[in-house]
């Protein structure tokens, strides 16, 4: 019998004849005199045992894990919960960071640490603090290996929109951060050319919106943010950062300098806010984008390396810095306090040729070189940074040589990659990346 053949008259039941000998007492429930069943409390069972199943078999967050020495000159809390925060679509998963990172959990002294942009530089940063998070929502192949490193290492993941006002006032609700390193922004001189709102959405309104959550934080967190050398523009001095630069030539320089409007929050808003100009930072987990990177890829695959050259073949040099040494760089800025910036670089400018030839020895594989002019897209022909003050007052030593943390990479290369070189190979071994 269904309930729905129960009368407006508590009691009785309305009863079809059986088309069977059974007694219809028997098909009833025993203490259906007593009080009818109705869809109500039928659904309301259903709806809370579903409920509690859901909830019972859910897979829960990571345990806490140990913060390392990397970050210990701003963090002592060993006890500390941590929470990789990237932002996108899960942001239904912000709730859980406050089992994860509970207010009041962290002790006295310690931090919690929210950092945006869980990538390169980022994820090794993430992997030393208590929390962090990435403007990222098309992930690809390395960028989900990177998050499973994260994962790994016990670091909770959101992904989001680094623009997203309103995710962004939760996280800092649920957990009470006491310091964010901002590196989330989209990066590179030559895709700006491909889609410019891209870089004005995440390097500008996405850094207000970090500072306009932090601002209304209770307690205010102090801020690092990434900035870049590519901020120096056309200035044609010798070390970029010992005199004022000038416009920048390129749209995602200007976004990076814009950037700067994070003064404004310290002078008004009395924001604890450090920058750090981060020049070309190589290393394992590195982008593909960069020129260390795709140069490994084009010589294993046997492709024309393109080595670009200033005019009347001059020679074109970069400012490398190991990761070894920029991503230890902001744990060391979170304690500064005020409003400085300091440039990340190395002391000497590399050329481009060199990089090739160290690459060309560590692979055991002849380059196909090509050489071509710069294109005419804003990009520099030498970048040179002044790490005076850095050194002075972070701390910052960059003594990894160029040749140990290109062998470094390599070899992360191609372990990633599954890549086995032998000895008297010299025409590489077609990968796909």
């Amino acid at each position: 019998m269904d309930v729905d053949d129960a009368p407006s008259t508590p009691g009785k039941w309305k009863m079809e004849k059986p088309h069977h000998r059974h007694h219809p007492r028997l098909l009833l429930p025993r203490w259906h005199h007593s009080y009818p069943v109705s869809k109500l409390v039928f659904w309301s069972f259903f709806s809370l045992a579903l409920f509690l199943a859901l909830f019972l078999l859910s897979p829960r967050s990571s345990g806490p894990a140990r913060i390392p020495e990397s970050f210990a000159s701003s963090s002592s809390s060993s006890g500390d919960r941590r929470a990789a925060l990237q932002m996108a679509p899960g942001a239904a998963r912000v709730g859980e960071a406050r089992a994860v990172v509970r207010p009041g959990a962290a002790k006295p002294g310690g931090a919690s640490v929210l950092v945006t942009g869980a990538a390169f530089v980022g994820m090794h940063v993430a992997a030393a603090s208590s929390a962090a998070a990435t403007a990222s929502s098309a992930l690809t192949t390395l960028m989900r290996a990177r998050q499973a490193l994260l994962d790994r290492a016990g670091v909770f993941v959101v992904e989001g929109d680094i623009d997203d006002g309103a995710l962004l006032r939760k996280l800092f609700d649920v957990v009470p951060f006491t310091h964010v390193v901002h590196l989330a922004a989209q990066a590179g001189v030559r895709h700006a050319l491909v889609d410019p709102a891209s870089y004005v959405h995440s390097n500008v309104a996405g850094l207000v919106s970090v500072l306009e959550a932090a601002k209304a934080a209770d307690p205010q967190p102090a801020i690092v943010w990434a900035s870049s050398s590519s901020v120096y523009g056309l200035n044609s001095c010798a070390i970029l950062g010992s005199r004022p630069h000038r416009p920048p030539g390129v749209l995602y320089a200007a976004t990076k300098k814009a950037g700067e409007i994070a003064h404004v929050y310290n002078h008004i808003y009395g924001l604890s806010i450090t920058g750090l100009r981060f020049f070309t930072v190589y290393g394992p987990w590195g982008r593909p984008d960069m020129a260390y990177f795709f140069f490994t890829r084009d010589i294993l695959r046997g492709k024309p390396v393109s080595i670009f050259e200033g005019p009347d073949h001059a020679t074109v040099a970069r400012c490398l810095a190991a990761l070894d040494h920029a991503g230890r760089a902001p744990a060391a800025a979170a304690s500064v306090g005020r409003h400085p910036i300091y440039d990340l670089g190395n002391a000497c400018p590399v050329p481009v040729t060199k990089l090739d030839s160290i690459l060309e020895r560590l692979l055991k594989v002849k380059a196909v070189k090509k050489f071509v002019k710069m294109p005419r897209n804003g990009d520099v022909q030498f970048t040179h940074a002044n790490i005076t003050f850095a050194q002075k007052e972070l701390g910052y030593r960059p003594t990894t040589g160029l040749h140990s943390g290109l062998k470094k990479f390599v070899r992360w290369y191609l372990e990633y990659y599954s890549i086995s070189l032998s000895k008297n190979d010299s025409t590489g071994r077609s990968i796909s990346s």
